[in-house]
């Protein structure tokens, strides 16, 4: 099948396009499952969004090909046995992010022709560093946490509540006020590198599990089932995106991080605002540049469009 990735999809007849996306499908499935459920993953993020890819670009040249459970249309793997389910007020979806200079410019233009807007039309739009941690949704009523629940497959996670009380970024009441009634809040959990580093040689020494990176290690200290444990890893929590909420509290993403931050959480302090493209892939520049001082590891840049409006419409 490796052989058959080779070839342009433009060039795939039905019968090549067919074999090969069922393979693609199979694939990704097995991932999903190591990568998820397993904390396991046998190949990098890069490798996985390939496959993704194509098997996208597949289904839209060939729309009858795309079946109804195919996994373009879902996102990560069903909750572990072990932990309650708990189901997302909105789908908890993945997070878009460029791994070079020009898929920011194509996420731009791809914005313009959605939203049916002229060429030249600016675009606000923010950037940070995708984390490579584990997917966390913080349900807060009256300010206070009273679910915090993985992504799981994106419509039900898993209940990590008592886990999530043990990181010292996860505020247990939500500070100041103007905080919507009932919100999901989201974000990422993740270990430092040289948390990550120290873990790994303490747990040479004593005999212990030596984990491959930090995100298999961050998330398989979230997803205890004894919360002491997680209590004894060095997990730390950004907050970049919010899920169901009961009142708008917010109209830009800018304004939403800095009212996160008021309430007592913690968000990204490489966040940026861009008004131009060419601030944007500054940012993405000055990421890459700084990539192996950030103190965490990362797997591309995230954009997003600044103003929500026109965030809900795409």
């Amino acid at each position: 099948m490796k052989s058959i990735r080779l070839i342009d999809v433009a060039k795939l007849d039905v019968l090549a396009a067919s074999a090969e996306a069922e393979a693609l499908s199979r694939e990704i499935i097995e991932h999903d499952q190591l990568y998820y459920q397993n904390d396991a993953p046998k190949i990098s993020d890069a490798e996985y969004d390939t496959l993704r890819v194509r098997l996208a670009a597949i289904e839209a040249r060939f729309p009858h090909l795309r079946l109804g459970d195919s996994p373009s249309d879902r996102v990560g793997a069903a909750p572990a046995a072990g932990f309650a389910k708990v189901a997302h007020g909105a789908p908890m979806l993945s997070l878009d992010n460029a791994f070079s200079e020009e898929d920011a410019g194509d996420f731009l233009n791809r914005a313009r022709r959605f939203l049916r807007l002229e060429a030249d039309t600016q675009i606000t739009l923010t950037a940070e560093p995708k984390i490579d941690g584990l997917s966390l949704s913080l349900t807060y009523v009256d300010g206070e946490l009273v679910v915090a629940a993985t992504r799981g497959d994106g419509r039900e996670g898993e209940d990590v509540t008592a886990n999530a009380r043990t990181i010292a970024d996860i505020p247990q009441q939500l500070h100041a006020d103007g905080w919507p009634q009932r919100i999901e809040i989201r974000g990422e959990v993740y270990m430092p590198t040289e948390a990550f580093g120290a873990l790994n040689a303490r747990a040479e020494a004593e005999g212990g599990q030596i984990f491959a990176n930090p995100r298999n290690a961050a998330a398989g200290a979230l997803r205890q089932l004894d919360p002491n444990i997680t209590a004894s890893r060095p997990l730390r929590f950004f907050a970049y995106a919010w899920g169901a909420s009961s009142a708008v509290f917010a109209q830009t993403q800018t304004a939403a991080m800095a009212q996160f931050r008021a309430w007592g959480l913690s968000t990204n302090p490489d966040f940026r605002r861009c008004e131009t493209l060419a601030q944007a892939l500054a940012v993405y520049a000055d990421l890459a540049g700084r990539r192996a001082l950030l103190g965490y590891d990362v797997d591309g840049v995230v954009y997003k469009i600044d103003e929500i409006a026109l965030q809900e419409r795409l």
